[in-house]
This record gives structure tokens, sequence and C-alpha cells, in this order.
């Protein structure tokens, strides 16, 4: 079957940079309204008219580039700072004595902090720091002395960039922790899909050569004795981990990207197929299959992966049981869900055999049966009394969960 390849994008960032881009806007037009509503302190407007001409064409100018880490570049960030640092060093010059006495604002006004939280979201709690020594020192130099309400809005301003840039690494960290983890998740599924088809195909027909190897005899015996190795080898192999190299996470500008390679959705055109047609070859001497009336219908894909894994426990009854077992299939069409159960005659499961089988690599209950069903968003319960058989209960939800969480 085709496979296809589902990429998932996490980001704490895109939403920073462009809350960033907003607020440059806001504050320019912040700026240019407290300079035309306090004209009258400017002895040369002509100057700050200049400046903010700048600042406007500056600020619409640069958009794009307080867009994502990549386009924030560095070349960029420095402007900025020399935009930002230039308006308040060209304050004193333009303004009167008393403007600079009654603490009136900056040229740039709070349009400044936005150049520091661009340092601050591209490189961390480093360069917002670094960013706010030159701002820190030009509102001093612009103040000519270190007043109250200057030196606590210049912390105010260190400490908030600060922990914006603090909270942004702590943020990256956590992205590459999720991915990894979405990396390993999506790894593990495909490991466990691989070992299913490999146990539903492979490992019985080597299984079924070294059983039949060795009732024939002579160099069927032999064959049959390789065939167990390989059995063994092979079980080995998928019960310790068959890792697909097509999973990759990195920390691209835009943040953590997650690659999956997926099974296709089925096309939505060819909608649900009646699972009795899927069970229906089941059906033999010593297996009875017992079905409602009506169509029961199912997702293609669930509807698949039900019929295998009522195949594998069939599998298992003839492989644990013997061939002279008898098994019943019993299907029922419930509003929600469908609920399958596959009861045999044989002498049934001793404790603990189960778990002493997936120690030794035999993952047919776990991987064939339970593995598909919990893909699926059902379960599977498994029921044996030494002496009086199995029963295995298969339950799948009618909507897939892959579709729920969809929804």
């Amino acid at each position: 079957m085709a496979r296809r390849e589902r990429v998932m994008r996490m980001s704490v960032e895109v939403p920073l940079w462009r809350a960033l881009a907003g607020y440059r806007v806001l504050t320019m037009l912040y700026a240019v309204g407290l300079f035309a509503f306090s004209y009258d302190d400017y002895d040369r407007a002509g100057i700050a008219i200049g400046y903010f001409a700048v600042l406007f064409v500056w600020t619409l100018a640069t958009l794009p580039r307080v867009q994502s880490a990549a386009a924030c570049t560095k070349r960029f960030l420095a402007l900025d700072l020399v935009v930002a640092v230039t308006g308040i060093v060209l304050t004193p010059l333009v303004v009167t004595d008393q403007h600079i006495q009654d603490s009136g604002p900056t040229l740039p006004s709070i349009w400044t902090a936005g150049s520091v939280l661009a340092f601050a979201i591209k490189g961390g709690w480093r360069w917002a720091a670094f960013a706010s020594t030159p701002v820190a020192a030009a509102n001093l130099i612009e103040r000519g002395h270190p007043a109250r309400d200057t030196v606590h809005n210049v912390i105010l301003v260190w400490v908030a960039s600060i922990a914006i840039g603090y909270v942004v690494e702590v943020a990256r960290a956590s992205e590459r922790t999720l991915a990894r983890a979405l990396e390993i998740e999506a790894a593990t599924r495909e490991r466990e899909r691989l070992a299913r088809d490999i146990h539903d195909g492979v490992l019985q027909v080597l299984a079924m050569v070294q059983r039949r190897g060795a009732v024939i005899g002579g160099e069927a015996a032999e064959l049959g004795r390789l065939a167990g190795e390989q059995e063994v080898a092979l079980r080995t192999l998928v019960s310790g981990g068959l890792v697909p190299v097509s999973r990759v996470s990195r920390d691209a500008a835009e943040g953590a990207v997650v690659i999956a390679v997926d099974e296709p959705d089925d096309d939505p055109d060819d909608g649900p197929v009646d699972l009795r047609t899927l069970l229906a070859p089941y059906a033999a001497a010593r297996v009875s299959l017992a079905e409602p009336g009506a169509p029961v219908p199912l997702e293609p894909a669930a509807a698949r992966e039900l019929a295998a894994a009522v195949g594998a426990a069939l599998d298992n009854v003839r492989r644990h049981a013997g061939d002279d077992a008898r098994a019943w299939i019993l299907v029922e069409d419930e509003p929600d869900a469908v609920i399958v159960t596959v009861r045999d005659d044989g002498p049934g499961i001793p404790e603990g055999r189960l778990a002493q089988a997936e120690g030794e690599g035999r993952m047919g209950v776990a991987l064939s049966i339970r593995g598909r069903l919990r893909d699926l968003g059902g379960s599977a319960e498994l029921i044996s009394v030494p002496g009086q058989g199995t029963e295995v209960e298969l339950t799948v939800p009618k909507v897939s969960r892959g579709k729920a969480e969809r929804r």
C-alpha cells in the first residue's frame, strides 16, 4: 500500500513573532500620537518629524523581518537597535528642557522595547541582556542623570526582556523534547505494524516449515531446523526493534518539526465496507461463523485490521490447540462498536504463558491482536481457562480514533 509523509509542526515562537510585529506597528503609531499631542514641547519639530518619518517607513518595511527567527537576521537586529538608540539620543536636541525635567517620553517612546524583544525572541536571554545595555545607556544620557523613574524604566525593560528570552529558550527545549517523544512514538507504532505483518506472513510460514520438516524427516528435517533458526532470529529482530529511518525531527526556525510516514487515509468516496465479507473466508469445516443478517459496516482500514486480528486468533488456535480443535466466530453489531468473539475448545492457555511468550519474542497476541485493536482505539480481551478453551473478544469503535481526534 502506498505510504504518505505527514508533517506536524509545533512552535510557540510563531505567535511571539506575530505579537511582536503587531507591537511594533502599534507602538510606532503611539509614538507619533504622543508627538502630535505634545507638539509644543519640541523646539526643533522638523528634526522630530524627520525621525518619525524614518521610524514609520522602517517599521512597515521591516514587518517581514519579524515574522520568524530565520528572517530576523543579526544585521536587521543591529540596524533596528540603532534606530531605537538614535531616537533616544536625539530627544534632548529637539525637546525643551521642561520636557526632560517632567520625564517626558523619548522620540521612539515604548517602540524601543520592541527592538529589545526581537533580540530576546531571536537569541534568548543573553541576546536580550546585550540589547538592553545600549538602550539603558542611551536613556541615562538622554536624561542627563540617573533619575529614579529613568532607572526604574531601564530595569523594567532589562528584566522583562531577559525573562522573555529565558522563556523562549525553555520553550525551544520543550519543543525539541516533544518532537523527540513524537518521533519515538511514531517509530514504535511503525515497528509494531511491521512486526504484525511479519508475524502474519513470514513467521507463520517458517513455523509451518519447521513443523512439517520434523514430521517428514530426512532432508526436510534439516530444512525445518534451518527454518526454526531463522524464525528465532527474526523474532529476536522484531522484538528488539525495527526502528525506521524515515522518522526525522528537527528544530527549524519556525519551530520543532516532526516528519512521519503514515499509511494513507482511505478514500472517503469508498465508504464503509461490510465486515461479514472479510470474515467469510475464515469459515471452514471446523470454524463456525455466526453473524447478523444485516451488513456490519466499518471503515475500510478498521475492517481490514479487525479481520486480520481474527485471522491471527485463528492461527493461534490451529497452532496451539491442534488441527482438530473447533473454533467459533461470533459477530455482534452494537450501536457504537463492533464486537467479534473468537472461541475455541482447545486446552486453553496456562497462566503466565503469554508473558513468557512475549519474553521469547513470540508477539502474536501482543502485536497481531492487541496491537491492532489498540491502534484502532479498541480493545482485545483474552479469557482462557486450562482445559476449557480460549475466548478472545475484539471490540472496535465505529468511529476510528484518528478521525475522532480530528473532529
